[in-house]
């Protein structure tokens, strides 16, 4: 039974053009990008091509592009040298709603003697830029926020945070694994010093990510050992992967209206026929400042879990937003954050497109999710109890 896969969120399917592109640096072209023979020259030229793609996405320049393994070590380096070249500050300005790999990172810090300052979010998922301004001290080394939520899809006001911190002297970084590829982005008009993406997020492979550094902006690597990355970041290059998210970085400048049209299209189908069909039902998230792919409905009453499985018994894919996959029965820090009611939080789902889905797709989602909460609800010792209590208000 072939998937319907709707969590791109959590990761993506190798576009065929990128798999085609990088199979050959994994046998034929393998050589050391960093040798003197010409073998490994072609290699380094491989690279540099990959580059200036990435850079051409982000409306950066190449040189201001250093390839990692991942999101979450683009995030760590990002803070992590923001702290070290401004050891006299001690202050880290972030948000409730953070990826882990920044949420983790921060509470970490704080037990290493740094003040860390969450910033909440509204009902909606937004962010207040005047509490955002007053939180903002002479002692702030950094402000990490996300471009785009990864459960609710929800963009955060990200070049007017630039340039508020820039205005303090202020580094700014934002976590835009999410946004790179489903929204425009142009770097060389924002004042933003780092940013982080990943590229199995965008039908690149997994284990490859990019920290863009805007020149001029003081570094401390987090990798020592070579020159490679202009000395930021030591390690022999994954080649095959950088090619490949050079190549991922191209199509998605070029889908990117195919993203906000298409992709948009079957998202809101999939969510209105939802709502209309399935009582007692909330799209979680600011529904208009949001990814085009992004949906995150809760089912009152329901667990997510439960959802999932039976979702998976006609080899649906998609997440929870709650933790209880993970074994907690918690709903997630995202939802918290937000005040969602624990009977909706509980039990969210994220829907999460890409350019692959298909109309008939979401047709089966349709036919199959409104019998699946039915048949949950009816097992629920609260369902007939909480929606009496629901009509009776």
């Amino acid at each position: 039974m072939k998937p319907v896969y709707m969590d791109n969120n959590a990761t993506t399917q190798v576009a065929p053009e990128v798999l085609e592109a990088m199979l050959p640096y994994f046998h034929e072209l393998y050589g050391n990008p960093s040798s003197m023979h010409s073998f490994g020259g072609q290699v380094m030229q491989a690279l540099r091509r990959a580059r200036e793609q990435v850079a051409a996405l982000l409306g950066a320049s190449a040189e201001e592009i250093v390839f990692t393994s991942c999101g979450t070590e683009s995030d760590s380096t990002a803070i992590r040298s923001a702290l070290l070249t401004n050891p006299d500050k001690r202050h880290i300005l972030t948000s409730r709603v953070e990826h882990p790999a920044v949420r983790a990172l921060c509470s970490h810090l704080a037990t290493q003697g740094y003040r860390v300052t969450e910033l909440p979010v509204d009902g909606e998922g937004r962010l207040d830029l005047e509490q955002y301004k007053r939180a903002l001290t002479p002692d702030t080394a950094i402000v990490s926020l996300m471009w785009a939520n990864n459960e609710t899809g929800v963009i955060f006001p990200i070049e007017k945070a630039a340039e508020m911190a820039r205005e303090r002297n202020i580094l700014f970084h934002t976590d835009a694994v999410q946004a790179v590829g489903k929204i425009p982005i142009d770097l060389a008009k924002t004042p933003i010093d780092m940013l982080s993406l990943s590229g199995h997020k965008l039908h690149a492979p997994k284990g490859i990510g990019v920290l863009y550094l805007r020149k001029g902006v003081k570094f401390s690597p987090y990798l020592l050992g070579g020159h490679q990355e202009r000395g930021r970041r030591g390690g022999t290059e994954a080649t095959p992967s950088i090619v490949a998210l050079g190549v991922a970085a191209e199509l998605a400048q070029k889908k990117m209206d195919v993203e906000n049209g298409y992709v948009k299209g079957l998202r809101d189908r999939l969510e209105k026929t939802i709502l209309d069909t399935v009582p007692n039902t909330k799209v979680n998230g600011d529904r208009e400042h949001r990814l085009p792919n992004t949906s995150n409905i809760s089912f009152e009453f329901v667990e997510g879990e439960g959802i999932l499985l039976m979702m998976d018994e006609f080899g649906i894919c998609a997440s929870s937003g709650s933790a209880c996959t993970s074994g907690s029965l918690q709903p997630s820090h995202v939802l918290r954050a937000m005040g969602i009611p624990f009977t909706m939080a509980h039990g969210s789902i994220r829907f999460s497109l890409s350019v692959y889905n298909t109309g008939e797709e979401v047709d089966f989602v349709l036919e199959k999710l409104p019998p699946i909460i039915e048949t949950l609800r009816g097992m629920s010792p609260y369902w007939k109890t909480g929606a009496r209590l629901c009509r009776e208000a």
